[in-house]
């Protein structure tokens, strides 16, 4: 989509902190206004609004990718859990959001 800033995030043509490409599909940064110190969001990198619109393929992608990113961050802040947040309406691209949180 022409004006979405995860889209242009996802393709480099707009820098973001601390990006993280999986692969050619999945694009990891941190949150812009975190809830918490390494709230990490994960997008795929062609729009979809909505989860539900995804490929089954990029779909897998995305929770793999999501889970892999949640194991390393709760190692690197040592906390107790990550929460997990599947969105698209503040910015009209499917994101999840990664919050590590302490019990």
């Amino acid at each position: 989509m022409e004006n979405c800033i995860f889209c242009k995030i996802g393709t480099g043509e707009i820098p973001s902190r601390k990006v993280h490409h999986e692969g050619d599909t999945i694009v990891s940064f941190l949150d812009i206004n975190p809830q918490a110190p390494g709230h990490t969001l994960v997008i795929p990198v062609e729009h979809y609004v909505w989860f539900h619109e995804m490929p089954d393929e990029l779909s897998d992608k995305l929770f793999r990718a999501s889970k892999k990113i949640a194991q390393d961050l709760k190692s690197e802040y040592g906390t107790d859990c990550i929460k997990l947040r599947i969105d698209g309406k503040d910015v009209p691209h499917v994101h999840v959001h990664l919050i590590p949180q302490k019990l």
